[in-house]
């Protein structure tokens, strides 16, 4: 059963109800659940696909190399972890890293809306298909949609390649996320035209 988080008034009181979920088979087989981290007044909000093993592990999202390559980029228009909040489309591990499904994503979504309805954030950057598609509800892939700023429940939204694609397509990916992370300085600086 989908749990009914709007009305839960706290990140701590939302994690509470997060880390005990059986809502879906992703409760089988995960270490730990990976709620989120960093700043609960971010102006950013980063949303990417699904815990890894080592975010399994850890319980902190974007752990690993994806993880240090977000670091860098995010370095590079003057954002660190303290500033930013991230989390996931869903919570949970899936198995051997697959894709997750969209009945894992639906049992899921409400913790993600509640969670940037309490941060209350600028922009809202989406890495890669699965949460850009969420999120602006398309079937677009990721490709067509980056490089744009749209509005979005009366905030930014920013997508952008997911860093593990950077890491699989060199320089380009890279550059394009990289151009993208400019949208976003340009919001938060209020210079967007």
């Amino acid at each position: 059963m989908i749990p009914d988080v709007g009305a839960v008034e706290t990140l701590d009181a939302l994690r509470a109800i997060a880390v005990q979920c059986t809502a879906c088979v992703l409760s089988e087989t995960r270490t730990t659940v990976v709620f989120g981290a960093g700043s609960p007044e971010a102006d950013v909000f980063v949303v990417g696909e699904a815990p890894g093993q080592k975010e399994d592990e850890d319980g902190v999202p974007f752990v690993g190399r994806s993880g240090q390559l977000l670091d860098s980029l995010l370095g590079e228009i003057g954002l660190s972890r303290d500033d930013i909040y991230i989390s996931n489309v869903v919570k949970c591990r899936p198995p051997r890293n697959r894709d997750p499904r969209t009945d894992e994503i639906d049992m899921c979504k409400g913790y993600l809306r509640r969670q940037i309805e309490l941060i209350d954030p600028k922009v809202v950057i989406t890495l890669g298909n699965f949460s850009t598609k969420l999120l602006l509800r398309t079937t677009i892939g990721i490709t067509r949609m980056r490089g744009v700023a749209y509005e979005w429940w009366g905030r930014y939204l920013v997508p952008t390649f997911h860093p593990a694609a950077a890491l699989r397509g060199g320089e380009r990916v890279t550059n394009d996320i990289r151009a993208d992370f400019a949208i976003v300085r340009s919001i938060l600086d209020g210079t967007l035209e």
